[in-house]
């Protein structure tokens, strides 16, 4: 598989991570809005008061990680997946310890057989790897790391 294929590939995977968090996040708001508004007022009104309470904050913490989706989406339109000389958003670099792609962090992500991490810039080693080129080494926990490849 072509690097251009990979890098196309890896931000696929992505995109289906943030599509599927974005899925759980509605399908909970639409929950939480469906529990507020077939809540009927019973008899105990201090306890109605108090469910209706937790149902809007957990309205609020749905909506904020909306908010996180919705950055994380915005970050993903921003890759481009044209090969570079510097480390970038979008880069697809191998070093002596892995290979990682930065876009957003997902973690570990396979593809035929490859393993990748997807990290975002501002991870402790994306910032390290940003505007580095083939042949720069850096520091990461005790360990010197050297860039092999960079696309």
């Amino acid at each position: 598989m072509s690097t251009t294929n990979s890098k196309q590939e890896l931000l696929e995977q992505c995109k289906n991570y943030v599509d599927q968090r974005l899925q759980r996040i509605q399908k909970t708001i639409s929950d939480i809005q469906e529990s507020l508004t077939s809540e009927t007022k019973s008899s105990a009104g201090d306890k109605h008061e108090t469910g209706r309470a937790m149902l809007q904050l957990e309205r609020e913490k749905a909506g904020q990680q909306l908010s996180e989706v919705q950055k994380l989406q915005e970050i993903l339109a921003k890759i481009t997946i044209a090969p570079s000389k510097n480390i970038r958003l979008g880069s697809l670099v191998s070093t002596s310890q892995g290979s990682y792609f930065l876009s957003i962090s997902v973690g570990k992500v396979t593809i035929e057989n490859t393993s990748y991490f997807a990290i975002a810039t501002n991870s402790p080693i994306g910032t390290l790897l940003l505007g580095k080129t083939v042949g720069d080494t850096f520091n990461f926990n005790g360990n010197e790391i050297s860039i092999k490849r960079v696309t």
